[in-house]
């Protein structure tokens, strides 16, 4: 039995991600911040405002130098603010600025503007079967990868 390939699951999935990003960074392209960079400003915003310059590079999962390149620009804009550890001197410290705060504040109200407009239309118990397929599909991967 022949599928036809625009309906398969794993080209749905991708172009599906790849509209949600598209929507979410057409949302924040206003604020002169790039989708990394939003990503950096959610992470911090998730983690106190606070962390370790070699945490938020293991969480980029980029080389040390491309982390400095992106914090060299958000410092320009004022949105982070980079200091040496009162315990550790050989640690920095990325800190959230009251720039960077508000902006999160605005990136994460678009992003939820964003789901919204994605399951427009949804029924509640529509949405929650949607995010328990997706989970389940995300667990199944994960094993997939581990065997």
């Amino acid at each position: 039995m022949r599928h036809d390939d625009s309906r398969r699951l794993g080209p749905t999935l991708g172009w599906a991600a790849q509209m949600a990003r598209c929507a979410m960074d057409a949302r924040v392209s206003c604020y002169d911040v790039t989708p990394v960079q939003t990503h950096v400003l959610m992470y911090l915003h998730q983690h106190g405002g606070r962390v370790p310059q070699r945490e938020l590079t293991e969480f980029m999962r980029a080389k040390p130098s491309t982390v400095n390149g992106i914090l060299d620009r958000m410092e320009e804009k004022g949105l982070v603010r980079r200091t040496v550890s009162d315990t550790d001197a050989r640690q920095r410290l990325i800190t959230l600025t009251d720039k960077g705060r508000e902006r999160q504040t605005r990136f994460t109200e678009s992003f939820l503007a964003s789901e919204e407009a994605m399951v427009r239309g949804f029924s509640a118990e529509e949405r929650e079967t949607l995010l328990r397929l997706l989970d389940r599909i995300v667990e199944n991967l994960k094993e997939e990868l581990h065997t």
